[in-house]
């Protein structure tokens, strides 16, 4: 069995915050595999189903973020996953928005979440790292990730999710860089294209009062002597 948690803070008023969008991954997957109904379990909202044959836990805790660690390590102690079986999805300040890292292991970059669950869990759980962008201030920084997402954000917003949720499987099975290749090439933004499109067509006059360009004449040879004939009237 595998567990896999989306990371965020409950309640309808941090819904659409950028620190929710590991519940909204765990949403998308929810609905792409048909996952039996959320119910109130272990601090969180617990959901079950399979994904490319395997038996999935989702989870979302219902603490807030800085307490998801207590949800995370009941569900894990009752249903006797190991950590290397528990992956955790939650948003990074220091990614781009829309790109994506998954590793074991590793610190917990000052977010809550993490510095929540390592305690209870131990670190050798896979992270899936969700970029939100950084606001570029750190006194910016708690506004920022409070901060709903923007209408513009949906443009690579919900690709990603989709993404996520139609590449779980990967996750499940372990094969991080296939899936993060997958989330790389579902994202990437639509290709300039190749040939510039040709100048519009002007009409006549426009095309008279138009500068011509200066043409060198030849101030030597055969055509400096014709010219000066023609023009001196010789």
């Amino acid at each position: 069995m595998k567990l896999l948690v989306g990371l965020g803070n409950a309640g309808d008023q941090y819904r659409n915050n950028r620190h929710n969008i590991g519940f909204m991954a765990a949403d998308a997957i929810h609905r792409e595999y048909g996952f039996g109904p959320w119910k109130s379990k272990h601090a969180g909202l617990l959901a079950e189903g399979q994904i490319g044959g395997e038996r999935v836990l989702l989870l979302k805790p219902q603490t807030m973020m800085n307490l998801s660690g207590s949800s995370v390590q009941q569900v894990a102690q009752f249903y006797k996953i190991a950590p290397i079986d528990v992956t955790v999805l939650y948003d990074e300040l220091d990614l781009a928005p829309g790109k994506v890292r998954v590793k074991i292991g590793g610190g917990n970059g000052g977010h809550n979440g993490l510095r929540s669950i390592d305690p209870q869990l131990g670190v050798d759980y896979r992270r899936v790292r969700l970029g939100i962008g950084h606001p570029g201030a750190k006194e910016m920084v708690i506004h920022h990730v409070l901060g709903d997402f923007a209408k513009s954000d949906q443009l690579w917003l919900a690709p990603l999710l989709d993404a996520i949720a139609k590449h779980a499987g990967l996750l499940v099975t372990g094969d991080d860089n296939g899936f993060m290749n997958k989330i790389a090439l579902a994202t990437k933004p639509d290709a300039e294209p190749a040939e510039k499109p040709a100048p519009k067509a002007q009409s006549h006059i426009r095309q008279a009062r138009e500068p011509k360009p200066q043409v060198a004449v030849p101030e030597t040879g055969p055509m400096a002597a014709m010219l000066k004939k023609l023009f001196k009237g010789d």
